[in-house]
This record gives structure tokens, C-alpha cells and sequence, in this order.
């Protein structure tokens, strides 16, 4: 899915430094001046938020993200998978019902994927009056390069702006396998930026739309620090790398089953993309929309390709 051509625009608008916390204001203080501190958007409403994710309602990283934007001010309801969905991409059930829980006020648990969930959060939750923002995440573990084109977390958000709904997915880890302390530890300052992020997009939108319309944010969180407590050394605008970074590999057991190994394969990163981001210990924004298109280019090259052609 390359979505590196969609309005980079939009997001360069929202990832100036001051998004960054200290680190981003001590970055080449010789030749760029600092930006002026962002003005707190006090007087901007509340948000309605659909909270989802793809490791499950119970997950400690959707938990984090429905504490920390709800100390916020905003009216933060889950609507999340009953069991881990992690890698169901944009997947929704076809079956003829679908099992839901309300275990607690303010969470919903769907037995299915965070399309279904979001789904049914639109539908039935928030039947009538749509949430201001779907927010997927925070996700543990990345959804940079390819994984981000089979990231439920991704998906979730996907749902939203099929919908018409802006959206934001949240995901928390460096490029290689996550290790659980230090990620569940990093999830803090993840949430903290999706919070000032948030405010950002409120005090931008004034009495308009968060975003353009059509188009998320894929939001990718470093893990700094030996326990993951560290701060970002930036925020970088940036469009989804194309590379895999998992290779599979299969072997035969014998019995007509295989054996699944997989390794992370991590190629060099492409200048301006999310692995080179968070490699590099920043935050990566990617903007997204939720089709498949590439961009007038490819278009016309298409174009040029079928010229002639006849059934």
C-alpha cells in the first residue's frame, strides 16, 4: 500500500518540534531558531473519541491511551476486540451475528477485528453522532514499512476513514522484536504525544474538520532509554518505507504441515520514511488514506500502459 504520495503536506503542518518535548528544541540551535512554544488550545471543546486497537480491549496500551486522553478532558469510550487481533490488517468478519460485551461503563468488547469494532462502534454506540476522532492504539510493537499494511492497529483506523471519521493509529516499538518492559514503558510517552498531537489538531481546526478530509495519521513511537522511559529526539514527517522488514520461512515437517520461522530482515532505510524515523529515535507521522490509490504519476502511466488496448 503506498500511501507515501498523499498530502505530506497536511501532516508537515502539525510536526513542527514543539510536538517533540525538549529534545526536538536543542536540535541545531546554530542555524534553526526555535519555534515559539505552542499556544494550549484551553478554549477548544473536548473531543468525542472511539478508542480502538488490535491486542485486545484489556490491552495495556489501549488502557494507557483511554487514561492519560481522558485525564485530558476528552469522552474517551473503547470500543475494541474481545481477544488479540494483532496482523488482521483491514480485515471484517462476514458472519451473520457477532458477539459483543460491555463489561464496564465507557468499553465495549466486539468478538472480532478492529474493522468490526469500529464498525460496530459507529453503528451502535455512536449511532446517530459520530465520534470527532477514532484513535487506534497505542499498538505494541511497530507498524512501520510493511507491517503497517497488515497492522490491525492500522486497519482500525482504516475503518474510521472509510467512514468519513478522522482517524490516528498509535503504535509503540523500535524495529526489531519488542521487548515487553521496555515497550510497555515507552506506551507513556507515546500517549503523551498523542495527547499534545490531539490538542495540535484542536487548536489547527478551530470550528472546522481535525483533518482533510479522507486523510489519518499513522503515528510511530521510538522506544528510547534502556527501560523505554526516554524522550523522542523528534518528530519527522514521513510516508510508509517499502520495505517487508519480516522474512518467513517455511519447512516441511513431513505430515503435511510446515513449520513458520520468521526473522526481521532490515534492509537500509529510504531517506524520509518511518524506519529511518524511528531508527533515528524520532516519532514518525505518516499521513493515510484508506484506498489504494498512488497518486496522479502512476496514474498516468497506467494511462499510457492500457493506451489501445480492446476487450
Amino acid at each position: 500500500m503506498q500511501r507515501k504520495r498523499v498530502l505530506p503536506l497536511a501532516a508537515l503542518m502539525l510536526c513542527t518540534p514543539a510536538l517533540a518535548g525538549p529534545a526536538a528544541a536543542v536540535a541545531s540551535p546554530q542555524t534553526v531558531p526555535a519555534p515559539p512554544p505552542a499556544t494550549a488550545p484551553t478554549a477548544a471543546a473536548p473531543l468525542r473519541i472511539l478508542l480502538t486497537n488490535d491486542d485486545g480491549y484489556n490491552a495495556p496500551g489501549i488502557r494507557k491511551a483511554f487514561e492519560r486522553l481522558t485525564a485530558a478532558g476528552h469522552d474517551v469510550t473503547i470500543v475494541a476486540p474481545l481477544t488479540n487481533q494483532s496482523g488482521t490488517g483491514t480485515k471484517m468478519m462476514s458472519a451473520p451475528t457477532i458477539t459483543v460485551k460491555h463489561p464496564e461503563p465507557k468499553v465495549w468488547a466486539v468478538d472480532g477485528t478492529p474493522g468490526d469494532s469500529v464498525a460496530f462502534g459507529l453503528s451502535e454506540v455512536f449511532e446517530g453522532h459520530a465520534p470527532d476522532l477514532v484513535v487506534s492504539g497505542t499498538n505494541f510493537g511497530p507498524n512501520v514499512a510493511g507491517l503497517a499494511t497488515h497492522s490491525g492497529t492500522v486497519g482500525g483506523a482504516v475503518a474510521a476513514l472509510e467512514s468519513g471519521v478522522p482517524a490516528i493509529a498509535l503504535s509503540t516499538g523500535g524495529v526489531t522484536a519488542p521487548d515487553p518492559v521496555s515497550t510497555v514503558n515507552a506506551m507513556g510517552p507515546t500517549v503523551d504525544f498523542a495527547v499534545k498531537l490531539i490538542d495540535r489538531l484542536r487548536a489547527r481546526a478551530k470550528s472546522g474538520p481535525l483533518l482533510p478530509a479522507g486523510v489519518g495519521l499513522n503515528v510511530n513511537h521510538p522506544i528510547v532509554g534502556a527501560d523505554g522511559t526516554g524522550v523522542a529526539a523528534g518528530v519527522a514527517t514521513t510516508f510508509q518505507d517499502p520495505q517487508t522488514l519480516l522474512e518467513p520461512d517455511f519447512t516441511d515437517s513431513g505430515d503435511g504441515t510446515w513449520k513458520v520461522n520468521v526473522k526481521v530482515n532490515l534492509r537500509p532505510a529510504a531517506k524520509g520514511g518511518d524506519v529511518e524515523a524511528v531508527s533515528a529515535d524520532k516519532i514518525a507521522v505518516s499521513p493515510m488514506n484508506a484506498n489504494w490509490n498512488t497518486g496522479p504519476a502512476d496514474y498516468a502511466a497506467t494511462s499510457a500502459l492500457i493506451a489501445g488496448l480492446r476487450p
